[in-house]
């Protein structure tokens, strides 16, 4: 009955540490998610802006452009899957990698061949431990990614999908990430990020009907589509990096305080063992003495 106990007590303890450490990783998880969110309510802007300005350009401009031009029967496909360094994530890096299962497996029925640019170990490990092949791949700082990075994967990629699809070339690329929608909804996402989809002209655009506004682009339409479609991307890129931060840590966070709930939970049961053990030897060590004291008194 004593070694019964100190097994519970021992597992006690054990248990308490773990909850120790997946207490200060919410904890942890709750103060940088804050920081995330604001980086991408800060990001949205710039991003919302320089998409109206390029679809402006690309609306009012009879200008072509291979990164605005789609191909007409497109053989390569780039998926870009945004996913995470760490674990104790809950499902997020499953999610992502899921949904770029399904995008993969919809190009190849369209005939496509399909290269995968992976960032985050997550979606490394994942390839490297089946056998695939991948075309580049980013580690690190996924919880708090860098611009520098985003404009590093924004020139691959840009450089692969100008390249002849002979040599190697892309014909479109989507990206796959995790939205951040609120603290408890995160949902994998898919966007299509070459060719880029262009919004068409602005709500409060002129009817068909009326005269369209004149622009002018200085020092040509080609020099003004020629920079701003790399910072495009860059900001795209930039974005569903920053959202996929914050889903990260959002996920990790509810992660964390599922796995402090279930240790108190094993702390109480334990608990409870222990002392239904304890109170069972007190209640058989006053067994013993009670018969011990009648075996003498009928002896006398």
């Amino acid at each position: 009955m004593g070694a019964q106990i100190r097994v519970y007590r021992q597992r006690i303890r054990s248990v308490s540490a773990t909850k120790k450490i997946t207490r200060a990783m919410e904890l942890m998880a709750a103060s940088r998610v804050v920081k995330a969110r604001a980086a991408v309510m800060e990001s949205a802007p710039y991003t919302h802006a320089l998409t109206k300005a390029l679809s402006a350009l690309a609306t009012y401009s009879n200008h072509p452009h291979p990164m605005t031009t789609e191909v007409e029967n497109p053989q390569r496909a780039g998926v870009l899957i945004l996913t995470s360094d760490r674990g104790l994530a809950g499902a997020y890096a499953s999610g992502a990698i899921k949904e770029s299962e399904r995008l993969i497996g919809e190009l190849r029925a369209e005939g496509k061949e399909v290269a995968a640019y992976l960032v985050g170990r997550k979606a490394v490990s994942y390839y490297k431990f089946r056998g695939r092949e991948y075309a580049a791949e980013w580690t690190g700082n996924t919880e708090k990614p860098q611009v520098e990075r985003a404009r590093e994967i924004s020139e691959r990629i840009v450089e692969d999908f100008l390249k002849p699809t002979a040599e190697g070339g892309l014909d479109e690329i989507h990206i796959v990430y995790t939205r951040f929608n609120s603290m408890v909804n995160q949902e994998p996402r898919v966007l299509r990020l070459l060719p880029i989809e262009v919004v068409d002209a602005p709500e409060d655009a002129p009817a068909s009907n009326d005269i369209l506004p004149l622009y002018e682009f200085e020092p040509s339409a080609e020099e003004v589509l020629k920079a701003m479609l790399p910072r495009y991307v860059t900001a795209r890129i930039w974005t569903c990096m920053l959202g996929a931060a914050a889903s990260e840590l959002a996920a990790r966070q509810r992660a964390m305080k599922s796995a402090t709930d279930n240790a108190e939970n094993l702390i109480n049961t334990y608990t409870r063992l222990a002392n239904q053990a304890r109170q069972a030897e007190i209640t058989q060590e006053i067994s013993e003495i009670v018969g011990g004291a009648s075996a003498l008194a009928e002896s006398k």
